[in-house]
């Protein structure tokens, strides 16, 4: 299976909003260089580490589509709050295994459910329930290294 980058976002802290990048620099035990969870905002440290299925996240844009015509809604990848989008991967068969983005291997923690956040954010409810098992994927960085725009996501 192969998928592929469609945007890539950062928040240096917890009450901003996702800043779109081409690049991202990922270190093991710590995060996206740059991300609110990096810095240990967000989430509780554990000795310096972010917990892992803190590092990154990852969402499929056709999930965030399907929900847009389904109820006629305009959300965009940005209101999730998810780090990496991706199209034509299925997110939720990669828990508990290990896939490439470039040269960054992670390993698929657990699934990610929507939150109140966007809930509250977007006026929806339908969000929390209809996006349920649909709102992306939790990773942990196994090797650290770069993704750029043009990266592959390799199963």
């Amino acid at each position: 299976m192969s998928g592929k980058i469609i945007n890539l976002f950062i928040s240096p802290n917890t009450k901003s909003t996702m800043q779109e990048v081409n690049q991202m620099i990922l270190e093991k035990e710590k995060g996206i260089f740059g991300d609110r969870y990096y810095n240990q905002e967000g989430t509780f440290s554990n000795k310096g580490k972010t917990e892992p299925d803190r590092d990154v996240t990852l969402i499929e844009i056709e999930k965030i589509n399907e929900f847009n015509d389904n109820f006629n809604q305009d959300i965009t990848a940005e209101d999730f709050r998810r780090n990496i989008v991706v199209s034509n991967c299925d997110l939720n068969s990669l828990v508990d295994k290990e896939f490439q983005i470039g040269n960054v291997v992670l390993k698929g923690i657990r699934l990610c459910e929507p939150c109140k956040y966007l809930a509250e954010k977007l006026d929806n409810d339908k969000v929390l329930t209809e996006m349920i098992h649909k709102s992306g994927l939790r990773a942990q960085i196994i090797k650290g290294g770069s993704i750029e725009m043009t990266s592959q996501l390799e199963v």
